[in-house]
Formats: C-alpha cells, structure tokens, sequence
C-alpha cells in the first residue's frame, strides 16, 4: 500500500474539507481512507500503487484550492496484528 500526502492551501471549513475529499475520490477512484484537515492543511489516502502526483495536483488546483505539494510514501497496516 503507498500513502499519499496532500499540503492544501484554502481549506477554511467542513465543506473545504468535503470538497477537496471529493476531488481525490474523482481523480483517483482506487482511493481508500480518503481525508481531509483544514487545520493541518494536508489531505491523505491509501492505494495499491503510487498515483500520479500531477494528475492529482492538477484535480485538486481545478477546485480552486492550492496544492503546494504531493508526498508518498510505503504504508504499513499498525495494529495489534500488524506488528513484526
């Protein structure tokens, strides 16, 4: 799994927050766990493979908020279960 980190500028609300959520599902149908946070400004999901940062920038930009960048990374289920 790869986790994928949204820096959003413009968020100033729940619907912000919605809004932006909505985007993501949009341009990356395989998203799992989508959220948003206007008070950290970032957004996050899950998918199989890694996602084309562009692509996803430019979604999120149409909106009329700001990407100010896209950052992924190896996910790793934590839990009780998931521990080595």
């Amino acid at each position: 799994m790869v986790k994928t980190t949204l820096h959003i500028e413009g968020m100033m609300c729940g619907m912000c927050e919605a809004h932006i959520c909505d985007a993501i599902r949009k341009a990356v149908p395989s998203a799992k766990k989508v959220s948003a946070s206007r008070s950290k400004g970032e957004a996050s999901f899950l998918t199989e493979d890694a996602v084309d940062a562009e692509r996803l920038k430019a979604a999120i930009d149409s909106t009329g908020y700001t990407c100010l960048g896209v950052d992924s990374a190896p996910y790793e289920k934590r839990g009780l279960f998931g521990r080595k």
